[in-house]
């Protein structure tokens, strides 16, 4: 009699890679950011010194706090209008990370769905949905989103929405070549013997085993998706003027790069390390949940 061996990785092995991670100084680096970010988005008003659109001409383009004429009461200093730059990059991390989480999951969902209907069903249901995955490929998903948001107008939602059915497709191949996988384990063979119907086998027995592909293309999805966010509020195609995003403030910042580089600096840091915070994190959720990585 033959044993079968696992791949699951063991609660012994999670332990080890865990601190594995934990000696990587990046990936620590990486999660310490992140976790900044997000502590600053919760308690934006908390941490806000100011309301990121209250204006005092009075105090207008005053340098940081730590230069010849900079202000202790402005640490970052202020924009053309007077507004406090550190106010407005704690407010603007709220936006860029509801941006990106929302339009992560509402991509994730659609490309769940899509990519388990067509790798479990096969046939026709596969070949239809996999062409419309083709189609929307075929086209940049940035010009796309600009497109659809340029005919339906600026807005919050209207851009989660946009930025949501422009990522499935990343979601849907993977999950797809999974649910490929997984329909012909036996406890699934099983349970179409024993009359379980197609939906409670895609909920039951193939969606558990595709969450971790999905956390992982997720996480970078977020970082996308925040990226894209900057994009097209840069181009004034975004989320209303009256509301803070790091975008907005690239864009204001940029007719004063000569004089006040603190305007157009300090967001395009904080979106930079913002984004590689969240893929650094992405490569720690791989490592985390990829089977091979616990046999190294």
């Amino acid at each position: 009699m033959t044993t079968m061996t696992t791949t699951a990785p063991t609660i012994s092995s999670r332990v080890a890679t865990a601190r594995r991670l934990a000696r990587s100084k990046l990936a620590v680096a990486a999660l310490v950011v992140l976790g900044l970010v997000v502590l600053a988005a919760v308690s934006a008003p908390l941490i806000a010194p100011y309301d990121p659109n209250a204006q005092d001409l009075l105090v207008r383009l005053r340098p940081p706090a730590w230069t010849a004429r900079g202000d202790a009461s402005h640490l970052l200093g202020t924009d053309q209008l007077g507004r406090d730059v550190f106010s407005r990059l704690v407010y603007g991390a709220r936006i860029s990370l509801l941006v990106g989480v929302a339009a992560a999951l509402l991509a994730g969902v659609i490309g769940a769905v899509v990519g388990l209907v067509a790798g479990y069903l096969g046939g026709w249901p596969d070949r239809i949905l996999m062409r419309l995955a083709d189609i929307q490929l075929a086209f940049p998903s940035i010009l796309l989103a600009l497109a659809v948001v340029g005919f339906l107008g600026s807005g919050l939602w209207y851009v989660i929405i946009v930025l949501g059915f422009t990522g499935w497709v990343s979601y849907a191949r993977v999950v797809r070549s999974e649910a490929l996988s997984l329909r012909s384990r036996d406890y699934v063979t099983e349970a179409r013997a024993i009359g379980v119907s197609d939906p409670t086998i895609m909920r039951r027995h193939l969606l558990p085993g595709v969450l971790a592909s999905l956390a992982t293309i997720a996480t970078l999805h977020v970082a996308a998706a925040i990226v894209a966010e900057a994009s097209l509020s840069y181009l004034g195609l975004g989320v209303p003027r009256s509301v803070v995003t790091w975008g907005g403030m690239l864009s204001d910042g940029q007719l004063y790069l000569g004089t006040s580089w603190w305007l157009a600096v300090f967001p395009g840091l904080a979106l930079m390390l913002t984004v590689l915070a969240i893929n650094l994190a992405g490569d720690v959720l791989r490592d985390l949940t990829d089977p091979k990585a616990y046999r190294s």
